[in-house]
């Protein structure tokens, strides 16, 4: 993408007003522009919030940061924090705005008002936060970290399992937030991985906040650049450093987490009389399910996968609802002696 595509504006953009709306449809769509403040201990002991119609596999990971995670990884939590700094490129809360417009066409590179859902952060709570840059660039300590506390939640049987259910929560997070812009207000954040930065021990929607203030177009073509190309491919890059798994697992999950943002999108519209914004999701994800790596990722109306996410495989793990499988398999009978 040229420079300048993505430039400054008057006025106009996602501001605080619009960013709540997209938390209503979900805790996916949610996006923060400071950090997390830390939670008292009466907030940080309830069980975690996960987006309405999410599978079981995103729901695990969502819930992967809450307090019986971390208890078995409270010294590595300790460690992730000295290693990251805090970033210092985060912005205070705005006063409130308007109520959310509807969707209009706009500009390319809004600037973005400060605040957020969710207030201040506190003292210390940006400590965690890493630029997803830095994970991509081949600092993988963060996702390790986050590997390992799917594996323990979900008691995983192997990396593979572990690694999947992880990415797969991941890139609902970023389908959601992208997809969610584009169809509802004609922009999506400029979520470059530099702007973009993850604690691996929060959970949904905390797990991520977006230090940029300009957004792009929200045409097909941006939301693959920024989602596809800028985060998803480099996720499974790194992922697949740490051991065995299979890129069409990844980008079945990939397709999975962007059906799943259509089928929320569509819930949302139907029920806040928004049609237009169901019919822009489609079209949107129809548009980047063209594509090499995610054609063939999905099937039918219903969108429906073609591969699994291998959830099914963990004890009291089952089959989320896009499953390819029907039941989950058996495993293979041992051989005689």
């Amino acid at each position: 993408m040229a420079a300048g595509d993505v430039t400054e504006r008057e006025s106009g953009g996602l501001g605080r007003a619009e960013l709540e709306t997209l938390g209503g449809v979900g805790g996916f769509f949610a996006l923060r522009l400071a950090p997390a403040p830390s939670a008292p201990p009466e907030v940080a002991s309830a069980p975690a919030r996960s987006a309405a119609g999410t599978s079981p596999a995103e729901a695990a990971h969502a819930t992967a940061g809450t307090p019986a995670a971390r208890s078995a990884t409270a010294d590595r939590r300790t460690a992730t924090a000295e290693r990251y700094p805090r970033p210092t490129s985060g912005r205070a809360s705005a006063a409130p705005s308007a109520p959310a417009p509807r969707p209009a066409s706009a500009a390319p590179g809004s600037p973005v008002p400060p605040g957020a859902p969710g207030a201040v952060a506190a003292v210390g709570a940006a400590d965690a936060y890493v630029p997803l840059a830095r994970v991509y660039a081949g600092d993988h300590a963060p996702l390790e970290d986050r590997v390992r506390r799917v594996a323990e939640r979900l008691r995983a049987p192997e990396y593979r399992v572990a690694a999947s259910v992880a990415q797969l929560g991941l890139a609902a997070r970023l389908w959601s937030v992208a997809l969610g812009s584009a169809a509802l207000y004609g922009v999506v954040p400029d979520i470059r991985p530099d702007t973009l930065h993850w604690d691996p021990a929060r959970t949904t929607p905390d797990d991520l906040w977006w230090s940029g203030d300009r957004v792009r177009p929200g045409t097909p073509e941006h939301l693959r650049d920024l989602v596809q190309h800028g985060h998803l491919a480099p996720l499974a890059a790194a992922l697949r450093t740490g051991g065995a798994v299979s890129p069409r697992l990844l980008w079945g999950n990939a397709g999975s987490a962007l059906g799943g943002a259509v089928r929320e999108l569509t819930r949302w519209a139907h029920r806040h009389d928004r049609p237009e914004a169901a019919r822009r999701a489609a079209a949107l994800a129809a548009a980047l399910l063209d594509d090499p790596d995610l054609a063939g990722t999905l099937q039918g109306p219903a969108l429906r996968r073609r591969s699994c996410c291998l959830y099914y495989r963990c004890p009291g793990g089952g089959l989320c609802g896009d499953c390819v499988f029907d039941r989950p398999p058996r495993p293979p009978a041992a051989s005689p002696r």
